[in-house]
């Protein structure tokens, strides 16, 4: 069996899978070079593609013993003017342009928006953008068959390119059809994270929840400006979010992004939950083989705010250069990790333990950790709760979670400094010490002569009972 060592860094990689990496070859080099979990992106592809690549996903657990975190991520609802006459058409900056309800071609003057919600919600003065806001046209006047608009910023308009919204919420359901299906292709596959895309509302994760029925989390992205509004309840209803920076630069200016970003990934990191930061990370890298300083700063940034995981996308989906784009994330984040001032930094964020004894000792934990020098915090779980719990003090060393559901190693692959395994329930504190002690050896959180802490929950088995704190010692003979 192949065996993947732990990571020596804390933040996760999730990387999409496409027709670049879905291979087994291909998945086991990303995992070699330190992918975490991936994503598959059901906005490209059929089921039938998915469920293999799934399956190679599956393969590759089995033949590194790792627990692998699958996120399937929805499409959502993709808004799209209609056809053209010739394909395209030339909209005249400063010139004039309609949108109307008319199923016929358009031309330089007009097309067809085949979105009868969009008229229902457009006022004077707001904004349609055109194909990821390359063209910028604003409402003159607007009823329920036309939008008349004034181009603010023209250009070269095509067949179904999308249409963004930015300055009014649009009444339709975060959930198509198409997502409906694939949400229940997900749930049949066992995935362990749902993205749901094009959140506005907390009753759009209201929704998608209902439709999961228990299968999986869900993580909400928030790529919409209308979901800023209702971000505390979007992230309590979730069990994660992302930053999905792609549709977010499209409808807020781009100096408003970095901002916004550093308010969600502080927000889910006081709720306890993971937070993904996402798209274009290493953009470049879809054809180079080096990243710009740039966008090895934007990882790095990420990395210092804290956040959970830090996604690839088309780096890894369609891109030259899969591996190359792992390696060089994973190097970043262990470069950063590794900087004297990265504590100071990822505390920025002030985290403060709830009423319970469960948080009062994850809070202990990471203090103990400052004062003693332990070599880890090993975590006993059913649930996760209190791998979450820990992870949220952002502790300065690493954490290895004993869980007995392969479901919970799965899913915390996306949690900061969780290195997950699946290992057979304990039934008393003398077999939670042993078998403690033996996996961190066998595990790389420790030598002979090494501390630990190890938190748990009497009577063992109790979902949410964490209430005991342990100092252990390694002799070096727990695997004799």
């Amino acid at each position: 069996m192949a065996k993947l060592d732990h990571r020596g860094r804390k933040v996760k990689i999730l990387a999409t899978l496409g027709p670049a990496s879905r291979s087994p070859e291909m998945i086991a080099k990303l995992l070699r070079a330190g992918a975490d979990a991936f994503r598959v992106n059901m906005s490209h592809g059929d089921q039938a593609t998915h469920a293999e690549t799934i399956a190679n996903i599956r393969a590759a657990e089995k033949e590194f013993g790792r627990p692998i975190g699958l996120l399937c991520d929805l499409q959502g609802p993709k808004l799209r003017v209609g056809t053209f006459k010739d394909g395209k058409a030339v909209i005249r900056h400063s010139g004039h342009f309609t949108f109307d309800r008319n199923p016929e071609p358009g031309d330089d003057t007009r097309v067809c928006l085949p979105h009868p919600e969009i008229f229902e919600v457009l006022k004077k003065g707001q904004r349609l953008l055109i194909d990821d806001g390359k063209l910028k046209l604003r409402v003159i006047r607007a009823d329920k068959d036309e939008i008349f608009c004034s181009a603010e910023v023209g250009g070269v308009i095509s067949d179904r390119k999308g249409v963004n919204v930015p300055d009014a919420v649009v009444p339709i359901p975060a959930l198509t059809e198409k997502d409906r299906r694939d949400l229940d292709f997900a749930v049949a596959q066992g995935a362990d994270w749902i993205a749901l895309s094009f959140v506005q509302r907390p009753e759009d994760v209201a929704e998608a929840r209902r439709l999961m029925g228990g299968n999986g989390s869900l993580l909400a992205k928030i790529e919409k400006p209308a979901a800023l509004e209702h971000l505390a309840a979007i992230i309590e209803m979730s069990d994660g979010i992302m930053v999905a920076r792609g549709d977010l630069g499209v409808e807020l200016n781009p100096e408003e992004v970095p901002p916004l970003q550093k308010r969600i990934v502080a927000e889910t990191r006081r709720s306890g939950k993971p937070v993904v930061v996402a798209t274009q990370m290493l953009e470049s890298m879809i054809e180079a083989p080096t990243p710009t300083r740039a966008e090895v700063s934007d990882v790095a940034n990420a990395v210092y705010d804290g956040a959970d995981a830090v996604m690839l996308s088309a780096e890894t989906a369609s891109g030259a250069w899969p591996e190359e784009a792992v390696t060089i994330m994973d190097r970043i984040a262990k470069q950063v990790e590794s900087d004297p001032g990265y504590a100071a930094r990822v505390h920025f964020t002030d985290v403060m333990p709830d009423a319970t004894t469960a948080d009062a000792l994850a809070h202990a934990s990471a203090r103990i950790a400052e004062t003693v020098k332990v070599s880890g915090i090993i975590v006993f779980t059913g649930s996760g709760s209190t791998a979450r719990r820990v992870a949220r003090e952002r502790p300065g060393v690493p954490m290895l979670v004993l869980t007995p559901s392969p479901r919970i190693a799965r899913k915390l692959a996306l949690l900061w400094g969780a290195h997950a395994v699946h290992t057979k329930d304990i039934g008393s504190f003398e077999e939670m010490i042993a078998k403690g002690k033996r996996m961190a050896l066998r595990h790389g959180f420790g030598v002979a002569g090494s501390k630990l802490i190890a938190l748990a929950g009497v009577p063992f088995g109790t979902p949410g009972s964490t209430n005991l704190l342990h100092v252990v010692t390694l002799t070096g003979h727990e695997l004799d």
